[in-house]
């Protein structure tokens, strides 16, 4: 039986203070790679997010020969919004759409139209009834979930609305990825679901990021951090060999595939792929 992995990178526009150019270093600083796809983080909820994800998106299709997904926050759209973002996507010919919820922003308000993800994934599928839509879930469950159970129960209605792809988000230990899919699995949910892994390459960054998703620093990543925190050159180094194996061992539990994020930091990608790449090239 062959086994062959999808690997998958995601970035990120820059922030409306930098150059619109530094997203091209960065994918000129990942040519080479050949991902499955390459997924596009999206602001917000104003136009010009929508703008800045189809253009980016484009570019990477157009210009570099790699699928694209585009994503979707949904907290802060109404309907017209969502029509305007998918006519931009289409236009930019992107490959699927990953809708989420999004992040609360303090400043603003909620829209009240999409209150949860599976909300603008069957909106979604109604207006592109053969669009594929990726979503995202949880290994240690969503930080408004009671339990995990609760939470993949949701996940569930998320898929039967019309999901046809899962990226988790970020975690440290395998063994609480490799339990949430085998909980997904006897639930019922079949799509195929990526992994996704965040270098450890700043320390901030990494506290930040398990905070705002409710996971757990992994005993080995709180050491890295302890040792190398206030050096941030040598803290990438481990970082990449950490996601490194992590990548292998997930790999070697046949997990469907693997979401890099990579963070706009081309080099640390670079880094990790040259570790991994007979794992999604070779394997037979």
């Amino acid at each position: 039986m062959t086994y062959k992995p999808k690997f998958s990178l995601e970035v990120f526009p820059p922030k409306r203070t930098s150059p619109i150019g530094t997203i091209y270093d960065t994918l000129d600083g990942l040519r080479g790679l050949d991902p499955d796809f390459i997924s596009v983080t999206y602001g917000t909820g104003k136009s010009s997010d929508r703008t800045a994800t189809a253009r980016i998106a484009n570019t990477i299709r157009s210009e570099y020969g790699i699928k694209t997904v585009a994503h979707l926050t949904a907290r802060y759209l109404d309907y017209d919004d969502v029509d305007e973002a998918l006519d931009m996507f289409d236009k930019a010919g992107v490959s699927g759409v990953l809708a989420l919820r999004g992040d609360v922003i303090e400043s603003q308000n909620a829209a009240g139209v999409f209150n949860h993800a599976s909300d603008l994934v069957s909106y979604i599928r109604s207006k592109r009834p053969d669009l594929p839509i990726l979503g995202a879930c949880y290994p240690e469950k969503h930080p408004e979930a009671a339990t995990l159970q609760e939470d993949i129960d949701n996940l569930k209605r998320k898929v039967d609305a019309g999901v046809t792809y899962l990226i988790s988000q970020l975690f440290y230990n395998n063994d609480d990825f490799l339990h949430f899919r085998d909980l997904a699995r006897k639930a019922g949910i079949n799509v195929p679901i990526e992994a996704g892994v965040m270098p450890v390459v700043n320390a901030n960054q990494v506290k930040r990021m398990t905070k705002m998703c409710s996971s757990k620093m992994s005993e080995p990543v709180l050491a890295m951090i302890e040792r190398w925190g206030s050096n941030p050159e040598v803290l990438q180094d481990a970082g990449s060999i950490f996601a490194s194996q992590q990548i292998n061992d997930l790999v070697a539990e046949g997990v469907d595939g693997i979401h890099l994020y990579t963070m706009n930091r081309p080099g640390v990608t670079r880094s990790i792929w040259s570790n991994v790449k007979p794992l999604f090239t070779k394997i037979v």
